[in-house]
């Protein structure tokens, strides 16, 4: 078939912040490079500006791919359902609902994309110039890292990232070994933890000219203990890049390498995201490992981290089966007394494939009319076991807005600009706030459409 055009679409619900989209379609710039160059490529962004209209160009000889978390699956489908009735023929939908659920893709896209996409976009392009596509295309294999689709100086121009997004993304590793029964990433990226080249990384950081970006991988933070040379090497290649900062996720184990915190403190590491998930140690079996429930052992990794010159922010999850109002209260009180830079606090989410759904729907505990667009983190999906839904919700209404006002943003912002010298603080001024803020905006999504 004639190949006119492939479009890639990235939804999005927020819009437009101070003029620019909040983060870079990170995985679509990396799919776009595997496009030939002698095939025209476009990637939408529906938060730098609305796809609709847009959709209503294209044709038959048009292939369309979008990509779509679990809370965005329906605006995906009012996406595909525009442009079949423009006249596309063939829709691929990939991304991380796809790869948990694909059943519930396949009933209205014409091809589902499940696993990393990388090595099986090239082949759905092709199939679709031989008139030879399948209808679903699986990479679950978690293969190596080295030389996965390098961003091309075409989908570099084209992005424009300083100009139309706040936040550049980035990946380093891929997979996480633990296995908490509420995330997705071992489901969605693989077990088993691997690493790009640092040769690759510090070329892609160059030739996009950014000088900072937030790290998309699941538990960076674990290379510190499964491979400490890699993260050493890394440190070093980043320390010698003009940058301005960097953020990723970890968990509080990094407390116990004080070496490689000194490294990444050179390396212009800004922050640390750490998954403490719960200060309630009734949950530590859910937590995979990785956090206990023990506030003792939190107050100290967080003293350790911070002394050495980074920004910790906090993730708490709300909502496990020992879980009562007081925990998220308890919570709160932690963060305070703690010092927390910033903090994550969110509602569990039975996202599809996780051991967590699968005990709620044996336990007939699903809210019914709970569609996927309420699966954002902020929205209660699930009858808990130790609260009513409304008690939950007014508890966690309660606490956020304690945690998220304004004065408690600036509070914690001084704090964490206060610790770089005079001279870097314009530099990190807009890291010290932009992360309650964004949070703040998630919370905010609890009364967007909850009376829909």
């Amino acid at each position: 078939m004639e190949l006119r055009k492939i479009v890639l679409i990235q939804p999005g619900r927020e819009g437009k912040i101070f003029g620019k989209a909040p983060a870079t379609p990170y995985t679509l710039m990396r799919l776009a490079s595997l496009v030939p160059d002698d095939i025209d490529v476009e990637i939408w962004h529906h938060d730098w500006e609305p796809v609709e209209p847009k959709l209503r160009t294209l044709g038959k000889h048009d292939l369309v791919g979008i990509t779509a978390k679990t809370l965005e699956i329906e605006q995906t489908e009012q996406f595909a359902a525009i442009a079949r009735r423009a006249g596309v023929q063939t829709i691929v939908v990939g991304g991380s609902h796809a790869t948990l659920m694909p059943e519930d893709v396949e009933r209205w896209a014409d091809v589902v994309v499940t696993g990393e996409a990388y090595r099986t976009w090239p082949k759905i392009i092709q199939d679709f110039i031989n008139d030879t596509l399948q209808p679903r295309y699986d990479d679950t294999e978690w293969a190596d890292l080295s030389g996965v689709a390098p961003l091309s100086d075409r989908v570099i121009k084209m992005t424009d990232e300083r100009r139309r997004f706040w936040t550049p993304m980035m990946e380093i590793t891929r997979g996480c070994p633990r296995n908490c029964s509420f995330c997705t990433a071992i489901r969605v990226s693989g077990q088993k933890m691997r690493f790009r080249p640092v040769e690759e990384i510090v070329e892609e950081i160059e030739r996009r000219n950014i000088d900072r970006f937030f790290l998309t991988d699941d538990n960076f933070g674990l290379a510190f203990a499964i491979d400490p040379d890699y993260a050493e090497k890394l440190f070093l290649a980043l320390e010698k890049l003009p940058l301005r900062g960097w953020t990723t996720q970890a968990e509080m184990m990094v407390a116990k390498y004080p070496e490689l915190l000194k490294l990444a403190k050179r390396a212009h590491l800004d922050k640390l995201f750490i998954g403490f998930e719960s200060v309630n140690p009734d949950n530590r079996r859910e937590l995979g490992g990785k956090s206990k429930g023990q506030t003792k052992q939190y107050f100290e990794a967080i003293r350790d981290i911070q002394k050495h010159g980074l920004g910790v922010v906090g993730l708490f999850v709300f909502g496990f089966d020992s879980d009562t109002p007081k925990v998220m209260w308890d919570t709160w009180e932690f963060a305070r007394a703690a010092g927390l830079d910033s903090l994550s606090t969110t509602v569990l989410t039975p996202y599809p494939g996780t051991p967590f759904r699968d005990q709620l729907v044996q336990e007939n505990r699903l809210i019914p009319d709970k569609t996927w667009r309420y699966y954002d983190t902020a929205h209660v999906t699930y009858y808990p076991k130790m609260m009513s839904v409304e008690e939950f919700e007014r508890e966690y209404d309660r606490v956020c807005r304690a945690i998220y006002s304004p004065l408690r943003i600036a509070q914690r912002g001084l704090r964490a600009l206060s610790r770089h010298p005079l001279r870097r603080m314009p530099a990190k001024a807009f890291g010290s706030f932009s992360t309650d803020y964004g949070y703040r905006r998630t919370f905010a999504w609890r009364h967007a459409f909850s009376s829909q």
